[in-house]
């Protein structure tokens, strides 16, 4: 694997690592519909203000949000490339997939020699 082959693989980890979690599925769907603060995400979740700080950093940490500060808020974005970079990667797991059980079906349809000889 090259480093750049191995940096992607990391990347992948850490967005689907991000994803695995509730909340922080959650929080990506909003700041996809819009910038939010941490402040306003954070009165939205029955936990404290500095677990939804803990979510959102993984989310940023994996690339799929952007934060900026605007005076003493940080806001939040969604990172749509990113998400679409997730729908790559899983399209193109499901292509290998279906090329599999393709070729598992064509095996399964072939005639046996039994088959065959009668």
């Amino acid at each position: 694997m090259t480093g750049t082959e191995s940096q992607n693989e990391d990347r992948a980890d850490a967005m689907f690592h991000a994803l695995a979690d509730r909340t922080r599925r959650d929080i990506l769907r909003r700041v996809l519909a819009g910038e939010h603060s941490v402040t306003t995400l954070a009165a939205k979740y029955d936990m404290s203000f500095a677990a939804v700080q803990k979510h959102v950093a993984v989310l940023e940490r994996a690339g799929l949000i952007n934060k900026r500060r605007a005076g003493r808020e940080a806001l939040a974005s969604g990172d749509v490339e990113a998400v679409r970079s997730v729908g790559s990667l899983l399209t193109e797991l499901e292509s290998l997939w279906r090329g599999r059980i393709a070729r598992i079906d064509e095996l399964i349809a072939q005639p046996t020699s039994t088959e065959r000889n009668q």
